[in-house]
């Protein structure tokens, strides 16, 4: 409920948020080069009904990082959260710590990757053995992991007459294929009792409520439920793109030993890496993407019936990519477009524009100061994103970012990482940045590793143009902008504030 005696509160009457996080779903499944292969007819009715960013990136990978840049609207170079397991400063302002001191009760359902502060907390605090989590601000009313503790879903299941084995092994399929089903029923999944519990709870709750779901799925371990395991068939599925010289950078060469297509799937470590084997695991993740399509068409089916749907900001996007076998590469531990591009979908009650596509660049740390706006809240100054609520009217902001950029940390500070071994890196050089202008892409890696320069027209990601004199000149101009954008987003929590005479200024 909103205490109305706040100044920043939201005057009556208070929309509904509905904020829907699915995890580890590359952007083309949706609106790209593979959404003809796969059926998200919900999450496609949803962009013909709202504002779809079809230039949307995340500005950091992986799961911990990504989510914690989504909620403080800061790069990971800010926040300093880059890695699963890394702390984040205690008092880091969020999407849920702002909303909630304004009135708001931000609920969560699922989880947020949120590693703990260990300054503040005991050493035996329970908190501090897994990264898995909550966000400062967030009442969790489902606790769903994927690693710890789902306890609520396990005994779920064990209700239902399953015997849970631990994880992983809870989800290791039940035959001898890694496309043999799930040892649970598609109506005990995962992806269906976060969804059941969701409109359990929102049903019950006076107007105004403020949920975050979070999907687990279509992340691996890739195991799906019957029918979903056999949704798609396999000759059927695209193949992964691929390149004459695999190893075409040091860096790509480390990463394609560091995770292989058998670390996709649990039970099957001599899994063989083929055409055939990277469409039988593409056709898993598109059925595990349209099992979460299918409850996502849940969700807004009771919203309508309920009579909640004109009354609720609906927010949908990713906290990152996948490269599905892409050039040999499996997971989002590198730099290319598809660890990093995520489907963005807004649907704003009182908004004008309706099934508009935006090509402009956005990046995922805009989701949380639009989300403020929408609810009449002022953005911290330590938020490095930008509102898109001129979007969702029709309008271009003046001044709009020309680039995007995207940080990835592949360093480990306890167990030196295979980079780390491989390249000579130490753990602060072990991280690289990303700027994409138009098609063109400058990688940038802190130490040891060469540059990349790519121009990506003809959907290649795998030939290096630094060294080419004709690209010099682009070169430099990329490096420029790179150099200019992180002196511009640093740390902003005072950069408006002043200590003077009269006491503490702060600039609106």
């Amino acid at each position: 409920m909103i205490d109305q005696s706040l100044g920043n509160a939201v005057s009556q009457p208070t929309p509904n948020t509905l904020f829907i996080v699915i995890d580890q779903l590359r952007a083309d499944c949706v609106f790209g080069a593979l959404d003809s292969y796969l059926d998200l007819p919900n999450i496609r009715a949803l962009a013909k009904d709202a504002v779809s960013f079809r230039n949307h990136y995340s500005v950091t990978s992986p799961c911990g990082p990504s989510r914690v840049s989504l909620l403080t609207a800061q790069y990971a170079s800010n926040h300093g959260a880059r890695r699963n397991g890394t702390p984040l400063k205690r008092d880091t302002q969020n999407l849920a710590t702002v909303a909630r001191e304004a009135g708001f009760d931000p609920l969560l359902f699922g989880y947020t990757d949120t590693s703990q502060d260990p300054r503040f907390l005991p050493p035996d605090d329970p908190r501090l053995f897994s990264y898995e989590e909550l966000a400062p601000g967030f009442e969790e009313v489902v606790r769903l992991r994927l690693e710890g503790d789902s306890r609520a879903w396990e005994n779920h299941l064990r209700a239902h007459g399953y015997d849970v084995p631990p994880y992983p092994e809870m989800y290791r399929p039940v035959g001898d294929r890694p496309d043999s089903p799930a040892l649970y029923a598609a109506e005990h999944s995962d992806t269906a009792y976060l969804t059941d519990q969701v409109i359990a709870d929102l049903d019950q709750r006076p107007p105004g409520w403020f949920g975050l779901v979070t999907y687990i799925r279509p992340h691996p371990p890739f195991v799906a439920p019957a029918p979903y395991n056999q949704m798609y068939k396999d000759a059927e599925m695209p193949s992964a793109a691929d390149l004459d010289e695999p190893d075409w950078h040091p860096y790509v060469a480390t990463a394609r030993r560091k995770a292989n297509v058998a670390s996709t799937v649990v039970g099957f470590p001599g899994l063989e890496a083929s055409d055939a084997t990277t469409r039988m695991i593409r056709k898993l993740y598109f059925g595990l993407a349209t099992e979460v399509d299918h409850h996502i068409g849940r969700l807004i089916g009771w919203l309508k019936d309920s009579g909640r749907y004109d009354d609720t900001l609906i927010v949908l996007t990713a906290d990152h990519g996948e490269l599905l076998g892409d050039y040999g590469l499996w997971g989002k531990m590198t730099f290319h477009d598809a660890a990093f591009h995520v489907p963005l979908i807004i649907r704003r009650p009182q908004a004008t524009a309706r099934g508009l596509t935006i090509s402009q660049p956005t990046e995922s740390i805009d989701v949380t100061p639009t989300i403020l706006e929408c609810l009449g809240l002022d953005v911290p100054h330590s938020m490095d994103g930008q509102s898109l609520c001129a979007f969702l009217d029709g309008r271009s902001p003046e001044g709009w970012r020309q680039f995007s950029v995207s940080e990835l940390d592949f360093g480990d500070p306890i167990t030196p990482t295979l980079w780390q071994s491989d390249h000579g890196l130490s753990v602060d050089t072990a991280n690289l940045a990303v700027l994409r202008r138009e098609n063109m892409r400058l990688i940038q890696f802190a130490g040891g590793l060469e540059p990349i320069l790519m121009d990506v027209s003809d959907g290649i990601q795998g030939r290096n143009l630094a060294k080419n004199p004709a690209y010099l000149h682009t070169m430099l101009d990329l490096m420029q902008d790179m150099l200019c954008h992180r002196m511009t987003h640093t740390d902003g929590t005072f950069s408006r504030t002043l200590i003077t005479d009269d006491g503490v200024k702060v600039a609106s």
